[in-house]
């Protein structure tokens, strides 16, 4: 039986079957080798064929993905996490207030999607409780994410126009929602799809921190038409898979520009006739967004020289 894997707790899969029944599967013995680098041999959006025993339902096979997000486990070492497969758009929704979500984290999660060619769609969320800098800050960012092939969306669950907005982008498609923890995931999903009734909760106002209250990914059909991935909230996007040859190409200001470099090697950091650190002068390149590039490059660099110690 062919089944598609809606949500992941620990040793239980709940696979929905080609009749639409949803049966709940664990995992055959041998597939628990297969993917030693990660936490999660299988994840949400996976396809897989699903065979019943006397007792239970097993999964046997993982059919091959088209994509996936992936990123550094936060609770094992040298491992790495696969938060959902087979995706056909991302949604990554951003705050610049209660609480703030840092440019560095959006920039990393863009490379991210670059990585895995996934179509990214910002949505900065809470618009309501915007002052004239806030929307100011939401004007340079629209411009500056534009301008690099990435749809930008204002919101707020107040605004019946946004959220309707948001909805034409998700129907027929299957689509991973992220963010940090606070920033409105599931207030937005209730608003659109109301059956869906996801628990949420207050940001506190002493550190302005949000509380996980997604535990595990979890897909959801849309009455409309679609997918939706629901997953916790993220404190950090640590990158994984990445060599350093191939950073650049996952900006693409930075991508636009590599073949007119002197140097076919150019790490875009120190050398001569580099065409990025001449754009970056003129302010052609966002400084911050060169910041992270800069950032990610040494993690990348740091991380290549223990493994070869």
């Amino acid at each position: 039986m062919k089944g598609t894997v809606y949500q992941t707790t620990g040793l239980w899969y709940k696979v929905k079957l080609a009749d639409n029944k949803f049966v709940e599967c664990r995992l055959k013995g041998k597939l628990r080798l297969k993917d030693l680098d990660t936490t999660n041999p299988i994840a949400v959006g996976d396809e897989v064929t699903v065979e019943k025993s006397e007792k239970d339902y097993n999964i046997v096979s993982i059919d091959k993905r088209n994509n996936y997000i992936i990123r550094a486990s936060p609770r094992h070492a040298k491992k790495n996490h696969i938060i959902a497969a087979n995706i056909q758009q991302s949604l990554l929704v951003v705050s610049l207030k209660q609480p703030k979500t840092r440019q560095g984290f959006i920039d990393r999660f863009l490379v991210t999607c670059e990585m895995y060619h996934v179509p990214a769609i910002i949505v900065f969320n809470k618009k309501d409780l915007y002052k004239a800098k806030d929307f100011s800050k939401f004007e340079e960012m629209k411009i500056l994410y534009e301008s690099l092939g990435y749809q930008t969306l204002l919101a707020s669950i107040n605004d019946a126009a946004s959220l309707k907005v948001i909805q034409e982008k998700l129907v027929g498609k299957r689509t991973l929602i992220s963010g940090q923890s606070g920033v409105g995931k599931s207030s937005i999903l209730n608003e659109i799809e109301p059956d869906l009734a996801l628990t949420t909760k207050v940001v506190s106002n002493y550190n302005e921190k949000g509380q996980h209250t997604t535990t595990f990914a979890t897909m959801y059909d849309l009455s409309f038409g679609g997918q939706v991935i629901d997953t916790p909230g993220i404190k950090m996007m640590s990158l994984v898979n990445l060599e350093l040859e191939e950073i650049g190409h996952y900006f693409p200001e930075i991508r636009n520009l590599v073949n007119q470099c002197k140097f076919d090697n150019c790490s875009h950091l120190n050398e001569p006739d580099c065409k990025v650190l001449e754009a970056l002068a003129r302010a052609q390149i966002d400084e911050n967004r060169f910041t992270t590039y800069f950032n990610i490059y040494n993690e990348v660099k740091d991380t290549n020289y223990w493994e070869r110690s």
